[in-house]
């Protein structure tokens, strides 16, 4: 397999990229852009569900984003780690999709695992463009490819954005997206020990989180993002 993607999301835990990019995938998929998503581990260290649920309910929320690809790493959840197998892994995704923009987990967060998997992401999009670092796709030598940007989304603890991204109209959607992880979020149906995501008030919390950061630039529901280097435009016209 090769293709390019435009956009590649990466999360430390299936569901990290739907609860805090999945509008702006949205948004952008529908403008025809290509995306895919690389999830770092399997969730296997969650309160609820299994690694079997995790997959499909990855699987299902997928299918709602209309990605164009989905993968997951195996790495450890809990015990995520920097180290050279596991940027060597993440190099070999970028260099296999080679996405113009790369979108990772918030810089520091509630979860130790995702600024884990922040770090790593961001160190492995450098080392993906340096052609000494050699890795191999079913056989064949991989060439160096770098990203042009990468860009952090915000998730549990509240970050100041660098910029937002208009999501109201994809907002139903990516309710959808994130309830297909029925084990995880909130579901009268199903049974599993209370966990700080688990109950309606999480849904609300996100609600809000995108009021919030809609409100900054008058619109209904925003998504935030925190940048590695100072993004430029053609005009100040363009700005919100």
């Amino acid at each position: 397999m090769q293709f390019k993607l435009d956009i590649l999301a990466f999360g430390a835990h299936p569901d990290d990229v739907e609860l805090s990019a999945s509008g702006t995938i949205l948004k952008h998929i529908s403008q025809g852009k290509t995306v895919g998503i690389v999830d770092l581990t399997q969730g296997e260290m969650g309160s609820r569900g299994t690694i079997e649920t995790r997959y499909e309910e990855a699987k299902n929320a997928a299918k709602i984003l209309g990605v164009n690809y989905r993968h997951n790493l195996k790495m450890e959840d809990g015990f995520l780690e920097n180290t050279k197998e596991n940027l060597l892994k993440i190099v070999q995704q970028i260099r296999l999709l080679k996405p113009e923009i790369v979108l990772a987990n918030a810089i520091e967060d509630r979860h130790p695992d995702h600024a884990k998997g922040s770090k790593l992401v961001s160190e492995a999009c450098f080392l993906a463009g340096l052609v000494k670092v050699e890795t191999t796709y079913n056989g064949i030598k991989q060439e160096a490819h770098r990203p042009k940007n990468v860009y952090h989304y915000i998730q549990d603890r509240y970050i100041k954005p660098d910029f937002v991204i208009d999501v109201t109209d994809f907002y139903t959607q990516k309710m959808h997206s994130i309830l297909a992880y029925k084990t995880q979020f909130f579901n009268p149906e199903q049974n599993g020990p209370k966990t700080p995501i688990s109950g309606q008030d999480f849904l609300d919390f996100l609600t809000g989180r995108m009021s919030e950061m809609g409100r900054v630039i008058g619109v209904s529901y925003a998504e935030g993002f925190s940048v590695e280097r100072t993004p430029g435009v053609e005009s100040l016209f363009e700005l919100k």
